[in-house]
């Protein structure tokens, strides 16, 4: 005859012939010997049980849940950051939630007020903008947060960020001396953390290396994608003829690569290109992309070890770690010899670097 009453500890603990307190004890995960485990597990599946997690996540004053917010879950870069932070809190017997919070800040509070209910131990966020509200909810947060991204000075929270100035140093010494003198930049929105990072390091490096900026080589797309990309770049080469340039990202850089193509325009020989992210897409385009390693699954592992280590030790003091960046050099950048010697000549305009 079917089971019609609902299935309690009271019912496993019948079906499988032992006390409340042993059914409680495995279904928590507390020692227990391998034949009352078994039992009890098999009695909780035969009948259908499942425990109640809000109740227990009420009782043990956990969830077992750690949540990580991105902007965009399709982002290369998001996915790599995704893989590493599962990694990391799954061995610390945590299971990963996955929010997409879009680049509005008012998403993210309202996230943030929903995790504080109880739906999580611990947040792992990374906010394309930071306003006075946002930091407002994460300094009053009763979870525990760790920040990928920069925080404002003085906020005395977990963080790892990338060092979005040097890398774009790194790509504009690359181009610099290799002659390339019209070095353009598309950029995203310039109101966002990373936007606003890397156009102060693109005037930073130009300035430092001696290479003239011009208004007509910067364009800001709306969004950090591939579609915003391919409209910056096709408004970028209406107005200007650049010789490199370097994107904000790889989506953005491949968007670049597109449109150059299509327009006729070799690349490196004519235009030298540079992504940032070193993203898998920027090794998968003909021709590959050169890009700045920004160090995003470093900065995920990071991250997921610093939350792990505040859920452990609440009283921790705070760490801020920045993440160095590095360089990975394809062929998008690095023109042919022939090319090279014409360059360097004069032929193709410009002095020698």
């Amino acid at each position: 005859m079917a089971e019609t009453r609902k299935s309690t500890l009271v019912l496993v603990a019948e079906r499988a012939g032992v006390s409340i307190a042993s059914v409680s004890r495995v279904l928590n995960g507390l020692p227990a010997s391998d034949s009352l485990t078994d039992r009890v597990r098999r009695a909780a599946d035969e009948l259908g049980y499942v425990p109640d997690a809000t109740a227990r996540s009420l009782k043990v004053g956990k969830t077992e849940q750690i949540a990580l917010a991105v902007a965009d879950v399709g982002n290369p870069v998001y996915v790599a950051m995704m893989n590493e932070v599962s990694r990391v809190v799954a061995d610390a017997g945590y299971r990963l939630v996955v929010s997409s919070t879009g680049s509005d800040p008012e998403d993210q509070i309202a996230l943030l007020t929903s995790l504080n209910r109880g739906f999580a131990d611990g947040l792992i966020l990374s906010p394309l903008r930071v306003t006075e509200a946002l930091i407002s909810h994460l300094k009053s947060s009763r979870l525990p947060i760790v920040v990928i991204g920069s925080l404002p000075d003085g906020v005395e929270l977990d963080s790892v960020r990338a060092d979005s100035v040097a890398g774009m140093g790194l790509a504009i010494k690359h181009l610099s001396k290799q002659n390339r003198q019209r070095i353009a930049f598309i950029n995203g929105p310039v109101d966002t953390v990373p936007g606003a990072a890397r156009l102060s390091g693109y005037t930073v490096a130009m300035t430092k290396r001696g290479v003239t900026m011009h208004g007509d080589l910067q364009v800001n797309a709306e969004d950090f994608t591939f579609k915003a990309g391919i409209a910056a770049t096709e408004a970028l080469l209406d107005q200007a003829s650049p010789d490199a340039i370097v994107c904000a990202n790889d989506l953005l850089a491949v968007a670049a690569l597109k449109v150059l193509t299509r327009r006729g325009y070799s690349v490196p020989d004519d235009v030298a290109l540079v992504g940032m992210d070193d993203t898998d897409i920027a090794e998968l385009t003909t021709p590959s992309i050169t890009s700045v390693n920004l160090g995003s699954v470093k900065r995920a592992r990071t991250a997921a070890k610093l939350l792990v280590r505040r859920l452990n030790e609440p009283d921790a003091p705070v760490k801020q770690v920045v993440i160095e960046p590095k360089l990975t050099i394809r062929e998008s950048s690095v023109a042919s010899t022939a090319t090279m010697r014409l360059a360097e000549s004069g032929a193709l305009g410009g002095d020698p670097v």
